[in-house]
């Protein structure tokens, strides 16, 4: 794995001056994923914050060819992209030597929710790509609306945290899970925290032939009403109180590849969020024991698959 002084080296393929919010997760996890690789790089983005943050008309944030189809189909799009690719270097339109990675970005809504035959379908052809979830939790860009994503208990402006429902009632999908389900060769769970984990990751998912898949937590201070400079502090907590766990499955091989010193209870994730104050108030403690129930039981599954082939 390339250095942070290699990594900072690297060329920059995504530039400043776009308009993602202050605090946003997204910027440091796509710079980091493009400095990945030397390799030229194709890549497709969902409709989402990212899309329409960095490609507001007549500007780009994009220093390599980008293409933004529609909401549902990242997916298809770029490996439509990369079956043209092959195509074109099989009729000796393209060096055989030429190596380009191709690189599908979208959010929890455009992933977990809109996108997911299209990214289904795309993983069962097997084809040559990476998918990138940047999972905040929500439908930031539309008006923070509860997505498949959207943690239990969280309020939305569609899941609003009221007398009688408590935010939203439903535990999120575990995509990563259903991912892996398909039989990729690589997939993991990330956190933009940690540099070195992710890119290490990345790496590996672009240069594994066959379709890869990172799910990547994505701070986001307009939908979990936080501070800005927080962004990152609340990423190590997602890790370190295994909620948000971070893992591998390369050819079936389960691997946890951080495990906390000591686990934090979730409650400290929790308390600092706009969007989970409804948790505390009194009478609500039955709905943090269960989150804490359901966060030990599904760490402790994972530590009991750790090391085991699961596919």
């Amino acid at each position: 794995m390339a250095t942070l002084k290699e990594l900072s080296r690297r060329e920059e393929r995504f530039s400043g001056g776009h308009r993602l919010c202050a605090g946003c997760g997204i910027p440091p996890i796509v710079r980091l994923l493009l400095r990945s690789t030397e390799s030229p790089i194709v890549a497709s983005t969902a409709t989402g914050c990212l899309e329409v943050g960095t490609t507001i008309y007549p500007y780009t944030s994009w220093r390599i060819p980008w293409i933004h189809s529609a909401f549902e189909n990242s997916a298809a799009t770029i490996t439509g992209i990369e079956t043209a690719y092959r195509m074109l270097k099989r009729r000796g339109k393209i060096p055989k030597e030429k190596d380009i990675k191709f690189i599908a970005f979208g959010g929890d809504g455009g992933t977990y929710d809109i996108g997911l035959q299209s990214l289904s379908g795309a993983l069962e052809r097997g084809h040559n790509f990476l998918y990138v979830c940047y999972d905040n939790g929500a439908y930031m860009n539309t008006g923070i609306q509860r997505s498949s994503a959207t943690p239990f208990g969280s309020a939305t402006t569609t899941s609003p945290a009221g007398e009688v429902v408590p935010g939203k009632m439903q535990w999120r999908k575990d995509l990563t899970r259903i991912v892996v389900a398909h039989n990729v060769p690589f997939a993991a769970q990330c956190s933009p925290h940690n540099w070195s984990d992710l890119a290490k990751k990345a790496e590996k998912a672009l240069n594994t032939e066959g379709p890869t898949f990172l799910n990547i937590l994505s701070p986001c201070p307009l939908g979990w009403y936080t501070k800005p400079q927080d962004s990152m502090k609340l990423a190590k907590l997602a890790v370190d109180t295994c909620l948000w766990p971070l893992y591998q499955v390369e050819e079936g091989l389960l691997k946890v590849t951080y495990k906390p010193r000591e686990k934090k209870p979730v409650e400290e994730w929790l308390k600092v969020q706009g969007r989970f104050k409804h948790l505390f108030k009194k009478g609500r403690e039955g709905l943090l024991e269960e989150i804490q129930k359901r966060i030990d039981t599904e760490w402790q599954r994972l530590l009991d698959l750790d090391g085991r082939y699961i596919l």
